[in-house]
């Protein structure tokens, strides 16, 4: 290699080599870090193969679970506790038939984990009744006919009633926007504006 006067070097000093071995021990020193830091890492992280225990509060009763750290919410439901009201329909979070009530509000339940649930409350379409009597809402959803194949129907039913709880049936508008998460392929919809128009007098009473 030739310095910049164009002679050749004669001190044994090499630019390129240098350089290299400089980017080199940049590199090397943190992956050497990294390396060291392993083990520790390693023994604290579980291993996200593992099952995890969790305990959901379902419908005012605590369900101790031994899961999947990946297991939804609306799986653990169906799946674990053999409550299969709230239904799979696009589990992509996309058509709302799995909503159901965590802390008062709506969530889709193919999208939460059930890890991020723990000790919350969470209510089902089977909570939803009481003393075997129905909410106001399912008895507003069968008189005003609002369903025909049924399938969304407990989505449907568990965002109306966060619907009414959020203020927002104050309207045929409001109750439409706020109902929008929510398909109904049999488009019942009409039926389902009544149906909300309906129960949210009873509902906001208490």
């Amino acid at each position: 290699m030739s310095d910049t006067n164009g002679s050749p070097s004669t001190s044994g000093f090499n630019r390129r080599n240098f350089m290299a071995a400089a980017a080199g021990s940049a590199v090397a020193a943190p992956l050497t870090a990294r390396a060291a830091d392993a083990p520790m890492d390693l023994a604290q992280t579980q291993d996200p193969s593992l099952p995890v225990d969790v305990t959901l509060r379902v419908n005012g009763q605590s369900k101790p679970l031994t899961i999947d750290a990946r297991t939804t919410v609306l799986d653990a439901l169906r799946e674990h506790l053999g409550l299969t009201g709230s239904k799979k329909g696009c589990d992509h979070g996309q058509c709302g038939a799995c909503t159901v009530l965590i802390e008062g509000r709506r969530v889709v339940s193919c999208l939460t984990l059930a890890v991020a649930a723990q000790d919350k409350e969470i209510t089902t379409i089977e909570g939803l009744s009481s003393g075997g009597n129905l909410h106001p809402m399912q008895q507003a959803f069968i008189e005003q006919d609002a369903f025909q194949c049924g399938y969304c129907t407990p989505g449907q039913i568990m965002s109306a009633v966060a619907c009414v709880n959020e203020g927002h049936a104050g309207s045929d508008e409001d109750i439409r926007e706020y109902m929008s998460g929510n398909i109904c392929r049999c488009a019942a919809y009409p039926n389902i504006v009544a149906a909300v128009k309906q129960a949210a007098p009873q509902i906001q009473k208490g």
